[in-house]
């Protein structure tokens, strides 16, 4: 711990949520990700400080449609939201957590375990959970997250992106079915702490989008199975960061208060490992991805794959020309470099 404070510096440890740890499942190979956001270093100002500021998050117009269709949902005890989940029982109570404006966090997290705990039906609005990421003790707050359904409790996600004709964006859906996987997976360790069974949480989650580009919602059910085992496998990784940082010179800081060339040369002995979807995901994509430049990695994953490990655009032309000797891990790609031009050639030609 005390090393990872030395790494972060002077400043107050970044938090996660569900959405920043959502996207530590999107490149779990990536070194530099994963000590920065171990030690909470706040990589939004991180990428300001060293020059490179990216716009990130969602637009004003994104949130505000969010937010009005959320209450819209909500209004009058979750009546329409309700009808659009079939959990129309008078006997489904609804309880909104988040009324207290005198609660601290550990008060309302106490409330959502007693409510829990006591196993009634209801439809649960502002709970808070928690969730252990490299040391840290995360609080998450989902949209309405949990009722009892068949004597089961299920996530539900409220997003603002439409469903047109059954079909939604294929990066939009799987972003929310992760983020809502973390709060599948903060239920389940909740229940577990109870002694209860923890697949008393179910891996279908539901999904309450508007329909048509109206204000009409529908409600879709995702299995988030998969999610939940990326998820733990970072999850994981995260706790095992500390070989990663043991391996680190002494005295590496990006402690925000130091020049930018400092922080530049300490970002260049973590290993990053960009990709252009990264440009989506993280905050210091666009430093990496100016790194990256003239590199395979740039190019995107398949490419870096398919090319066996040579990092060089230069030396992939080079291979591909035949001026460059192949070393024998690089001869299988020269070979289908060399005609992979040659074919390009005769078609050019």
């Amino acid at each position: 711990m005390a090393r990872l404070d030395e790494l972060r510096g002077s400043g107050k440890a970044k938090r996660h949520n569900a959405r920043t740890i959502a996207a530590l499942t999107g490149n779990p190979g990536c070194n530099r990700r994963a000590v920065l956001d171990a030690a909470g270093v706040d990589k939004l100002k991180l990428a300001e400080t060293i020059g490179f500021p990216g716009s990130f998050g969602q637009s004003r117009f994104a949130l505000s449609r969010g937010n009005a269709f959320e209450a819209m949902l909500k209004a009058d005890d979750c009546e329409l939201l309700r009808s659009v989940l079939g959990a129309s029982d008078a006997l489904l109570s609804y309880q909104d957590l988040g009324t207290d404006s005198d609660d601290t966090l550990s008060d309302r997290h106490s409330r959502t375990v007693s409510l829990l705990g006591s196993a009634r039906a209801a439809l649960i609005d502002h709970p808070l959970l928690t969730l252990d990421v490299a040391g840290q003790v995360v609080y998450l707050e989902p949209d309405l997250v949990a009722y009892a359904h068949q004597g089961r409790l299920q996530v539900v996600e409220i997003k603002s992106f439409a469903i047109v004709d059954g079909q939604a964006e294929s990066a939009k859906v799987s972003a929310a079915a992760i983020q809502a996987a973390t709060y599948v997976l903060a239920l389940r360790q909740l229940l577990e702490r109870l002694g209860m069974d923890p697949l008393l949480v179910d891996h279908e989650v539901v999904l309450v989008c508007p329909e048509n580009f109206a204000m009409r919602p529908v409600a879709v059910r995702l299995d988030v199975r998969k999610q939940l085992a990326t998820l733990r496998r970072q999850l994981s990784r995260l706790d095992g960061v500390g070989e990663i940082i043991d391996a680190l010179p002494p005295g590496v800081t990006f402690d925000l208060n130091r020049p930018a060339e400092e922080l530049t040369v300490a970002l260049g002995h973590v290993a990053p490992r960009y990709a252009p979807e990264c440009l989506s995901a993280c905050e210091l994509s666009t430093y990496c991805r100016h790194e990256a430049s003239g590199t395979t990695s740039a190019l995107g994953r398949p490419v870096r794959e398919a090319l066996g490990g040579i990092e060089s655009v230069d030396e992939v032309l080079q291979l591909a020309a035949g001026t460059r000797e192949p070393t024998p891990d690089q001869e299988e790609a020269a070979a289908l470099l060399r005609q992979a031009l040659r074919l390009r050639t005769e078609a050019l030609s």
